[in-house]
């Protein structure tokens, strides 16, 4: 199971919603080696760490490539390029956000790729739709599944599920883990 984590809170047209964003980013994920297989709902999130910065909308998808990892990666990093995203300063406002969250439980510590991703456990905003679509899915180095993960964290960090009219994409809207 490969699983990104999707975000936005800026707009980039011709979108006119950081929502609209990340839709294109998804509907773009095939050009760049990733066949969608499911997408959670949407949720918005408060910008972590905490700041002034407009909120997030964030979703978790489920894809199938024959990419290497770090091929993977690269390509995301392009895709959130070609979306306007600008890297300034750390935790900044942006267009598009596309993390390589786990490639089939896959453990990497290198300069270019650190999977799973090192602060999936630590953010309620993907822990909440990973939850959701992968709710049997464990975390390859802590061994815990997100409702576990979900409960060690600290209060705060608010995340509302939204309202999404096409529902999740996908066979289903939570996949287990043994069937990917």
């Amino acid at each position: 199971m490969i699983l990104i984590g999707i975000g936005s809170n800026l707009a980039y047209p011709p979108a006119a919603t950081p929502r609209e964003t990340a839709e294109a980013a998804i509907a773009a994920l095939p050009e760049m080696g990733a066949e969608l297989i499911a997408r959670s709902s949407w949720y918005a999130s408060e910008p972590v760490p905490a700041s002034d910065q407009p909120w997030f909308v964030n979703a978790v998808a489920v894809v199938a490539s024959r990419l290497a990892p770090e091929v993977l990666l690269d390509r995301l990093l392009r895709l959130e390029t070609k979306f306007g995203r600008v890297r300034s300063l750390p935790d900044a406002a942006r267009t598009l956000d596309l993390d390589l969250l786990d490639y089939d439980s896959g453990l990497s510590d290198t300069a270019s790729l650190i999977l799973p991703h090192p602060r999936l456990h630590r953010r309620r905003f993907v822990l909440e739709p990973l939850r959701e679509i992968a709710p049997d899915w464990r975390h390859p180095r802590l061994g815990l599944d997100p409702a576990e993960l979900i409960g060690r964290l600290p209060p705060g960090q608010q995340v509302i599920r939204l309202i999404d009219e096409h529902g999740p994409v996908g066979p289903a809207t939570r996949l287990r883990h043994r069937q990917l």
